[in-house]
């Protein structure tokens, strides 16, 4: 009988060899190139199991007619197959619970009372940068339409990217679990989203009033940046440069900077830092950057830096 020297089994559960370290390093070397993400060596055993089914699922019959595949149409629908999954997602409602509070007791106080002064237009822009399901977006804009409502005269816009298609589809159709809503604030929930009934009895939904100042769009952050007009206040990319090397993570922070408003805010997640990465912007508390354009940021950082 011929052993397997490797004690790995000669073929996965659905039928295909696994994946080789040839195999894993050229999937490795053309995920980095596209998306500007570093699989670590210790990541072949994740891809492995991501990618199997969706090679049966298309008829292939290894890992390696697979690669072809997506190398000989590497802007196609098949390239964000691959990469969907390899973008991890997962994400809650009212995350990093530290940055809200820091919105609603030390950013909106004084963008209200620059209102007041008459020095800023009652226009507020946001990108959520790698949105996944859609939780970030919408904690971002039920905090900021409580605050800053239409009624009264304010516009809110909200950007969410991400890229992978898959969670952005899911983010657009704004339903989750019943069992999500412990993460709303009880007045937000009542406020902004609607329980199911029926069939749905067990979800619930985004109501109109947040859904309306959301737009959705696939973005990858490692490409140069043309779809996006204008600059932001406040620019979330929390968890997401975690995935990214030294190079590809100094490259993603410059196109975020480009589009972040003079004195606007750069949130990011809690694993996360800019040192080292960047002197254009200020650290004024854990995870919370302003940007050092402008005469506020000193100000900001200033009176806010611990």
């Amino acid at each position: 009988m011929t052993k397997n020297p490797s004690n790995h089994p000669a073929t996965t559960s659905l039928g295909i060899k696994p994946l080789s370290e040839r195999e894993f390093a050229q999937f490795q070397k053309l995920i980095y190139g596209k998306a500007g993400i570093y699989l670590a060596p210790v990541k072949k055993t994740l891809l492995e199991a991501r990618l199997t089914r969706r090679i049966k699922q298309l008829g292939n019959k290894s890992f390696t007619e697979y690669l072809h595949r997506v190398v000989d149409d590497p802007e196609g629908a098949e390239m964000i197959q691959l990469l969907d999954r390899v973008a991890t997602n997962e994400t809650h409602f009212f995350r990093e619970p530290r940055q809200f509070e820091f919105l609603e007791q030390e950013i909106f106080p004084r963008w209200a009372a620059q209102d007041a002064a008459g020095s800023r237009p009652r226009l507020i822009r946001v990108w959520s940068a790698g949105c996944s399901t859609g939780e970030e977006p919408y904690s971002i804009a039920m905090t900021l339409l409580d605050h800053f409502p239409p009624s009264a005269g304010w516009q809110v816009e909200i950007l969410a990217t991400d890229l992978s298609s898959r969670v952005l589809d899911s983010a657009r159709k704004a339903v989750w679990p019943i069992t999500k809503s412990m993460e709303i604030p009880h007045g937000y929930l009542k406020r902004f989203m609607l329980k199911g009934s029926g069939a749905q009895a067990d979800n619930m939904k985004a109501g109109p009033e947040i859904l309306s100042v959301i737009r959705f769009e696939r973005l990858n952050l490692n490409e140069e940046i043309h779809s996006i007009a204008g600059r932001f206040d406040l620019i979330f990319c929390r968890n997401v440069l975690i995935y990214f090397d030294a190079q590809s993570r100094g490259r993603v922070i410059g196109r975020l900077l480009d589009q972040l408003a003079p004195s606007g805010y750069l949130f990011l997640g809690h694993a996360e830092t800019l040192n080292g990465v960047t002197e254009r912007v200020r650290s004024i508390m854990p995870t919370i950057y302003v940007h050092g354009a402008g005469p506020q940021a000193n100000l900001a950082a200033g009176l806010y830096e611990t």
